[in-house]
């Protein structure tokens, strides 16, 4: 990697960053959504879960589902939430790529 130009360094950086904050995220809203359910309190709307899945975080979302048994029998989430993260991975690789044929 050490060949590389900076601005592509600094893009796949950029690239690795976003990827790991929005599954941190996401898994985190999993996490506070579980804890809000449990206690009856004001919810996280699906739609931002969703959002935030489908931004870079499916991979956390689903993670987050299995860690915290949460959403995992709603039948948007067992399908949506792996479609998503099939369309991160090829967007994340499609990025890359372009960025190392710079």
């Amino acid at each position: 990697m050490s060949t590389l130009p900076t601005a592509v360094k600094l893009g796949l950086w950029a690239l690795g960053i976003w990827a790991f904050c929005s599954n941190l995220w996401a898994f985190s809203l999993m996490g506070v959504d579980k804890g809000r359910a449990r206690k009856g309190k004001r919810r996280i709307p699906e739609k931002r879960l969703f959002l935030t899945a489908a931004i870079g975080g499916a991979l956390g979302a689903l993670l987050g589902m299995h860690h915290f048994h949460h959403k995992t029998l709603h039948r948007a989430f067992t399908l949506g939430i792996p479609a998503l993260l099939f369309v991160n991975l090829v967007v994340y690789s499609a990025l890359t790529y372009l960025l190392l044929r710079a």
